[in-house]
């Protein structure tokens, strides 16, 4: 029976910050390997689509589950998409603008910062992002948010951003970057493999997902196998059911050799 593996993108299959733009020659190999044998392959990631590169829209993945599963599309069909309730959406906007953080809201291609947001540019600039599907003119009343990320400029700001982890969102928070990540509950990346495998008949036991932060635990314990970097947090490694070697010494490929084929 064929199988599905999922793939986490930052400190998984590339790591930007320690120079590894692309996905390597190994690890292509290894999940080309995978598609050979009529698997299934599937990125998992916090990302909108409008922070895919070129690169990885181009690969040959099967499908997306974005935005920690808000949005979940196999080859060129939608299968799920949740936005964000606009009236929380215009009540966060309005706190932000007042509180200087600067945002991006994460729509289904397209996602929406301001020009004015120069630091969160420059952030995103050290991830490689394109400029492509970002879209710097909008009214955030009227586009449909799946997630949305934060930099805050001062304490004030922090502080609240803070406050929003409740009943409707979980958030990630860099504190080195005093960057936040906030998406709604209702979702996760787990919850989009769970739709995805759903819609192709696959079961749990035959589904993979390689991952390393904190919004891959939902997902690396809910696949029949989940498997943590070996640059991972020793936290999120208690999640999974193995642990492969990290990003530079390309630990993907090792654990598709290893653990799948």
């Amino acid at each position: 029976m064929k199988k599905a593996v999922f793939f986490d993108i930052d400190g998984t299959l590339i790591d930007c910050l320690k120079g590894i733009t692309d996905i390597t020659p190994r690890v292509k190999r290894a999940i080309g390997e995978l598609k050979a044998r009529g698997n299934y392959v599937f990125i998992a990631t916090g990302r909108p689509y409008a922070f895919l590169n070129e690169a990885l829209l181009d690969f040959g993945f099967d499908g997306f589950v974005l935005t920690n599963g808000a949005y979940v599309k196999i080859a060129d069909k939608c299968i799920h998409k949740e936005a964000i309730n606009k009236e929380l959406i215009e009540k966060l906007v309005d706190k932000f603008e007042d509180l200087n953080v600067e945002y991006i809201l994460q729509g289904e291609k397209y996602s929406y910062i301001k020009d004015t947001h120069k630091k969160l540019h420059s952030y995103y600039e050290s991830y490689s992002v394109s400029k492509s599907y970002l879209e710097g003119n909008f009214n955030h009343k009227e586009v449909d948010v799946y997630k949305i990320e934060m930099l805050c400029n001062d304490q004030a700001g922090t502080d609240y951003c803070l406050t929003l982890g409740d009943s409707n969102f979980n958030y990630i928070y860099n504190l080195h970057d005093q960057t936040f990540e906030l998406y709604s509950k209702a979702n996760s990346k787990a919850s989009g493999i769970l739709k995805v495998l759903e819609y192709l008949d696959i079961p749990v036991e035959n589904s993979y997902a390689f991952g390393d932060g904190k919004n891959d635990i939902e997902m690396l314990s809910t696949v029949g196998c989940g498997i943590a970097m070996g640059n991972a947090d020793d936290y999120v490694k208690g999640f999974a059911k193995k642990v492969t070697d990290t990003v530079e010494n390309d630990g993907v490929a090792i654990g598709i050799e290893k653990f799948i084929l």
